[in-house]
């Protein structure tokens, strides 16, 4: 990956599966799928559309807190449905101040009007890791005399 990665680098490397349920679903079976594949969050598809998020944190203070049934609450009552999305093209510098200035651990990513994946906030650190490596390795090549690398 190079100085600007962009999102679409990042879901080429990870891929583009997202885990979904529909807003009649239940807390309950949204944590059991996030469970089941070891993610913090589903996208919330109505139709086929994206109408929002559901996140652990949205269970640890939507539902945890106040002392309701996660069996009992549908996701679409708590979803976070105000959604920002990153398109493929964007940076993960672009993808990493948002995420900073908002608070937010994924981001969907929509292409055309259509999920194209998700990233993360670890895809975002492993990026700038691999950035540095890379850049480390330039340098050390340079410093070396090895300018062709």
């Amino acid at each position: 990956m190079t100085a600007t990665t962009t999102v679409r680098q990042i879901l080429e490397q990870k891929g583009t599966g997202v885990h979904s349920v529909e807003p009649g679903v239940s807390v309950f079976e949204a944590l059991s799928i996030m469970a089941k594949f070891d993610i913090g969050a589903v996208l919330v598809l109505e139709n086929k559309r994206l109408a929002g998020i559901f996140t652990e944190r949205d269970y640890a203070r939507k539902i945890a807190l106040k002392g309701l049934s996660s069996k009992d609450v549908k996701v679409g009552d708590l979803m976070t449905a105000n959604l920002c999305t990153v398109t493929p093209s964007q940076t993960v510098e672009d993808v990493m101040n948002l995420m900073t200035e908002n608070r937010f651990r994924h981001l969907p990513v929509v292409e055309h009007g259509r999920i194209a994946g998700i990233v993360t906030i670890g895809d975002v650190v492993k990026s700038i890791i691999v950035q540095q490596e890379e850049t480390i390795n330039h340098l050390s090549n340079y410093i070396a005399g090895d300018i062709a690398t």
